[in-house]
């Protein structure tokens, strides 16, 4: 026993460890959009005006059903649009001031269709994802090609970097379109139907991938999709959209109430809440 301890002096308490903050990777304040037929014509769809914020190691899913708004605040995110109103930041910086090549080394898009217009590949096809870091006629650097084979291994893919494109099969053919995007070394990932032609297993499979990644290397991942008990599963955070308007945005079991999914999908639902927090959500009367 010390001498202040003998002495009845009060022992004073070390200071906790230091937490550094959470570093907010992307900021979306009150930003909205409206497609028209023309300047003068009234708007045919209307988003927004949406607000949240994303950090570093999160998943954000973004639900709604078809022609909610999702593609279009996906777009927003990707700085492919310009907010009518509002701002979209990335690192601090508004994503529509950003430079092509620099948007292009920040944010990487992963869209549902991903057309090749000449036969390439496994491995050229992960190589353009340097593009935003080089000119395009020329040979790939030593660095290139670390961080190409570096992609192929987050998503596990490195025994099909010699395989044609066209010979893989859906979920391959998805793990290698990430690869490319990974190769982009961005710090915001978006993702627009990732799993729309994949089995359950594969979509259960990219989402575990993604998660992963998100937590392992400080990705900021957002997906859209359909999948309400996948992304009830994995996401930290998720935006419900419904006919142009965000209903709500938080954390699955916040998110997750029967009479609004009811409302927002028109179908009867039930929503149970699981022993791990999260809710699933079942289809009611099906029998």
């Amino acid at each position: 026993m010390n001498a202040g301890a003998e002495n009845g002096a009060t022992v004073a308490r070390q200071p906790a460890p230091f937490a550094p903050p959470k570093s907010v990777r992307l900021k979306v304040e009150q930003a909205s959009y409206a497609y028209s037929a023309t300047d003068r014509s009234a708007p045919k769809f209307t988003l927004g005006p949406v607000s949240f914020e994303a950090q570093q190691r999160e998943l954000v899913a973004i639900l709604g059903p078809n022609a909610s708004g999702k593609s279009t605040l996906l777009k927003l995110l990707a700085g492919m649009i310009k907010p009518l109103s509002g701002r979209v930041e990335v690192d601090g910086t508004e994503v529509s001031e950003l430079e092509l090549r620099t948007r292009a080394q920040q944010i990487a898009l992963v869209s549902q269709e991903s057309e090749l217009l000449f036969p390439l590949r496994v491995w050229e096809y992960v190589l353009q994802g340097r593009y935003p870091y080089g000119k395009r006629l020329r040979f790939e650097s030593d660095e290139d090609c670390l961080m190409a084979g570096n992609a192929l291994a987050q998503v596990g893919a490195d025994a099909l970097r010699d395989r044609w494109m066209e010979q893989l099969s859906g979920g391959e053919k998805q793990r290698v379109i990430l690869a490319r995007a990974l190769a982009q070394q961005p710090s915001l990932l978006l993702l627009d139907e990732p799993t729309q032609h994949l089995d359950i297993g594969g979509k259960v499979e990219l989402l575990r991938r993604l998660r992963r990644l998100a937590d392992e290397n400080r990705y900021t991942v957002v997906v859209v999709t359909h999948e309400l008990n996948l992304a009830a599963e994995f996401s930290d955070r998720i935006a419900l959209l419904h006919k142009g308007k965000c209903l709500r945005i938080g954390e699955p079991a916040e998110v997750y109430q029967q009479d609004v999914l009811e409302e927002v999908f028109e179908a009867p639902l039930e929503v149970e809440m699981r022993s791990s927090g999260r809710p699933r959500v079942i289809l009611r009367g099906s029998h």
